[in-house]
């Protein structure tokens, strides 16, 4: 009962939603057909998500303009392209969220003008509300001509008519939020316009206006219109965004201009506003990695909330229930949405409702199978749940015949592994060396910015116990002890080991692990060897605490390879590195440590730099003997996680998960 106030119904114009919980909108790339409808793939994944008890639905992005070229994604669906098509494909799903007692609302975009993705342009120019800067590309954007704006603004109505014979209960418009389309124009920086269009607040948000005014007349007053909405901008410059914390003159939209535009929006017919801050020159606001706090847009809702009477909802990192209801009933917000915590659970709301919190699977914002995979693949998925957005091919096969199963590793291969086989039905059984099942999570997570890693340690130890697999810690695993045993098929998932070599002083030169662990102290000063994401994040974490840090790196820049694969993260660890204090010394190749001194040749001759220690952050090794030893003894054996390769935890959980779902 404790979190009985999040499962009160709320109304957003005429529809009640049963809880206060929203999944947030995410781009749906790979959930459409190329028809423009909603493939199979969307109508399970949204369907699960509604099954998992969230109360509202927002879908991904969404398109309804077909004339103004670049103004859409590749994979993702079409309200107006096909109207017959995407009708039929969008009733059978919305059908299905409504059986769970789900509502569901289209997300409608007007575009992505000067932020859209350079893989969607072709030979188009990117158009903008004026000549400006593309956000990635050195080309000018083309300004949209008022024809334009008024063809786009008709699609709204034709495509909300559309939704609302397809069953959706309203849409929700992409967006004065974000730098897309729509706030380019709402924002003085970037519209330079001397129209209707252009100039003061007024003008700059008629565009916006207008799209609410078209689809009320199309649907009716009563059909509700949602818009997300960004209420300071974060941009210190032309793509340059601002830190949290960071002093900076807003260029941008600041508080003030945002209060008074939350406040036209409304009076112009939105029914509530989902509320952000930040924009593509400040990525890391909008798409938050583990190195933004949790629950950072709250203050920016409630100011928000202060000044308009229509429901406010807020995103951004509001996984943690105690904060959801404490934002609740600060008076913060009215709905929680949550975007990446629904994809690694998508029972997160029915886990919560039933007090069953130690049962959700954490997000642990690493952006790699949602943003990550979204920007280079055009497909959203999950890192820690890999049946995420493809729930119907990934389904558990059912087991034929029980199986005895060892599994040699407890890190989250090995664990993913071992989850997997018993739900099917299998009878595994776990082997782990050191005291405690996680593997790298325990090292990794050691920073307070990836306390998830942690949970997310936690949440399989958790699993193993309800599903009654045994595990033996301290445990290590001999060829003998694998021969001796009568099991029918074995896992390797022995892990990897961090690669280490001498400098001279090696009894003040540890691994980062050793570190991170609090194995080791590296005293108030010390050289990390190794700029990628775990030399650059162990350094983050050591600055924090007031150490001084270097990061020495053969490469001519950090994170020059194996760095994270969404933007947002990369680029945020890379400005927090010189922010924090950091020194970097790229494009250097260390030579010794003695006497207290790390010498490294560089471009422009030896480098001198006094320290307490070094900590080696230069990659790991796969450590794969038990597999090889085992290769020809063991009809049905399997090498997983880092001792087949090493890589990232994604892949380790993807990995073991298709292993043990087809044995």
């Amino acid at each position: 009962m404790k979190y009985k106030n999040l499962f009160t119904p709320v109304r957003i114009g005429s529809v009640e939603i049963k809880n206060r919980f929203a999944m947030a909108p995410m781009g749906p790339l790979g959930l459409a057909d190329a028809e423009g409808g909603f493939n199979q793939r969307g109508i399970d994944y949204y369907t699960e998500r509604a099954k998992g008890g969230t109360g509202l639905i927002i879908t991904g992005v969404t398109f309804s303009d077909c004339k103004v070229a670049t103004q859409s994604m590749p994979n993702c669906p079409n309200s107006t392209y096909n109207p017959v098509h995407f009708i039929r494909t969008s009733r059978e799903m919305t059908e299905r969220v409504h059986a769970y007692g789900s509502k569901i609302f289209l997300m409608m975009s007007a575009g992505f003008g000067r932020v859209t993705i350079p893989t969607n342009l072709g030979e188009f120019p990117p158009v903008a509300p004026s000549a400006i800067p593309h956000r990635w590309l050195d080309k000018i954007c083309r300004p949209l001509e008022v024809e334009e704006i008024k063809s786009i603004v008709k699609s709204f109505g034709d495509g909300a008519y559309n939704a609302k014979r397809a069953g959706f209960d309203g849409v929700e418009i992409h967006a004065v939020h974000e730098g897309y389309l729509l706030d380019q124009f709402a924002i003085s920086m970037f519209n330079q316009r001397t129209d209707e269009y252009g100039g003061t607040l007024e003008n700059r948000l008629r565009f916006a206006r207008e799209i609410v005014e078209e689809i009320k007349g199309r649907c009716g007053e009563d059909f509700p219109v949602v818009l997300r909405f960004s209420v300071k901008s974060m941009i210190k410059d032309w793509r340059e965004g601002a830190l949290p914390g960071e002093e900076f003159e807003e260029k941008g939209r600041d508080i003030e201009e945002g209060l008074e535009a939350a406040k036209l929006l409304v009076q112009y017919g939105y029914d509530a506003l989902d509320t952000d801050v930040g924009t593509y020159d400040a990525w890391w606001w909008n798409h938050p990695p583990m190195y933004q706090e949790k629950g950072l847009y709250r203050p920016y809702c409630k100011m928000v909330k202060e000044v308009v009477d229509v429901p406010v909802l807020c995103a951004g990192r509001m996984d943690n229930p105690d904060m959801a209801l404490k934002s609740l009933e600060d008076g913060e917000c009215d709905i929680i949405s949550l975007g990446r915590p629904l994809l690694a659970d998508p029972d997160y709301v029915n886990k919560l409702r039933c007090g069953h919190t130690d049962e959700i699977r954490p997000c642990i914002s690493c952006q790699e199978g949602c943003m990550g995979r979204v920007q280079e693949y055009s497909m959203i998925n999950c890192a820690v749940n890999p049946q995420c957005a493809r729930e119907r091919v990934t389904a558990y096969e059912p087991v034929l015949r029980s199986k005895k199963v060892m599994i040699v590793g407890g890190g989250v291969a090995g664990c993913e592994a071992a989850r997997v086989l018993a739900i099917r039905g299998h009878r595994p059984e776990l082997f782990e060396k050191s005291g405690c099942l996680g593997g790298n999570l325990i090292p990794g997570g050691a920073p307070d910015f990836k306390e998830d890693d942690h949970a997310l340690a936690k949440w399989y130890e958790v699993q193993l116990q309800k599903l009654n697999v045994p595990v033996h810690l301290n445990s290590e695993v001999s060829r003998d002890d694998v021969i001796r045993q009568d099991y029918d098929a074995v896992i390797i998932a022995t892990g990897s080991q961090p690669k280490v070599f001498s400098l001279g002083d090696d009894a003040h030169v540890y691994t980062a692990a050793q570190v991170l662990n609090k194995e080791k102290d590296c005293g108030a000063s010390t050289v990390v060897i190794g700029g990628g994401l775990v030399g650059c994040e162990t350094a983050l974490w050591l600055a924090q605490q007031g150490k001084e840090v270097t990061i020495v790196e053969a490469l001519d820049k950090l994170m020059a390879v194996n760095g994270p694969l969404c933007h947002a993260n990369k680029d945020m660890l890379e400005r927090l590195v010189p922010y924090n204090g950091i020194h970097t010394l790229t494009s250097a190749k260390v030579t010794g440590f003695t006497d207290g001194v790390l010498t490294a040749e560089t471009a422009d001759g030896e480098k001198k730099i006094s320290c307490d220690s070094v900590i080696l952050a230069v990659g790991y090794r796969e450590e794969n003997s038990l597999y090889h030893e085992l290769e020809f003894d063991v009809p049905e054996l399997y090498l997983l996680g880092d001792a087949k390769k090493v890589s990232n935890i994604m892949y380790a959980i993807w990995d073991a998960f298709e292993v043990a779902n087809h044995i």
